[in-house]
């Protein structure tokens, strides 16, 4: 049965497996640590001591005893005003909570609108590598944008100065949309065919897969920026994710 992101920080609480060579590379930060992403991601970085420390952040205090992890609870101010908090290495999710896990509505989230701002304070606190995950519609983003940066917002937070920022696009599932005219229902019944039209490349890859790609991609990653197309996300999926990863890097196509 699947568990919440509170449960997944729980593997903090058991010491780190011996010999493992990535223990303890100073302090992550996890903004947005909702949704099965987010817990998969911190089930890894947090739960297999990839770091010193854990920093998760949340809109509501949460009482948990955990070692080696802590959640900070964001102001209710904008985020430019907010105290700094140390971290070398920060992964900001999009991903909205999930309503039917309630301890998830406790941790905070970013919007897309707040990216800049939210990269500029992770700078001033230290953060040197940053991953986003943008997910993205799929089949909607034009090809000329897939590999590059894609809006002012994202050239905002290259230019912020971050030793190495790595963005992610993935693909995400489409909503579902309850319809309730018979007229509406047909005509989504006849517009679902579009579905198929959407090329294997482009369709959503399962949230272990996305976790593990960011986690190698941050091991990596020489200084720089770097944006991940969705079909490098999804190749990733398909083999041996540290392989595809250092031929990426490489720059092989």
């Amino acid at each position: 049965m699947p568990v919440d992101t509170i449960h997944a920080l729980q593997a903090g609480q058991r010491g780190p497996a011996q010999g493992t060579a990535d223990a303890g590379t100073g302090t992550l930060l996890v903004a947005g640590a909702t949704g099965m992403l987010g817990q998969e991601l911190v089930r890894r970085l947090a739960g297999r001591h990839r770091f010193d420390h854990t920093r998760v952040l949340v809109r509501e205090p949460i009482r948990e005893g955990l070692s080696g992890v802590e959640t900070v609870l964001t102001p209710d101010a904008p985020i430019d005003e907010w105290p700094l908090v140390e971290a070398d290495t920060a992964v900001v999710l999009f991903e909205p909570p999930r309503l039917y896990y309630d301890r998830e509505r406790a941790l905070w989230t970013p919007t897309p609108q707040q990216l800049p701002a939210l990269a500029r304070w992770l700078r001033a606190s230290g953060v040197e590598s940053l991953a986003v995950v943008q997910p993205h519609a799929q089949g909607r983003l034009p090809e000329a944008l897939k590999r590059g940066l894609a809006s002012l917002d994202e050239q905002a937070v290259v230019a912020e100065g971050f030793e190495r920022v790595i963005l992610v696009r993935t693909a995400q599932k489409p909503a579902k949309v309850r319809q309730t005219n018979p007229a509406e229902r047909l005509a989504a019944w006849m517009l679902s065919i579009t579905r198929f039209m959407v090329p294997s490349s482009e369709q959503p890859v399962r949230a272990s897969k996305v976790a593990e790609l960011v986690d190698v991609a941050l091991r990596l990653a020489p200084p720089g920026a770097r944006v991940m197309a969705p079909e490098m996300v999804w190749r990733a999926s398909q083999g041996d994710v540290r392989e595809v990863i250092e031929a990426w890097l490489a720059g092989s196509p």
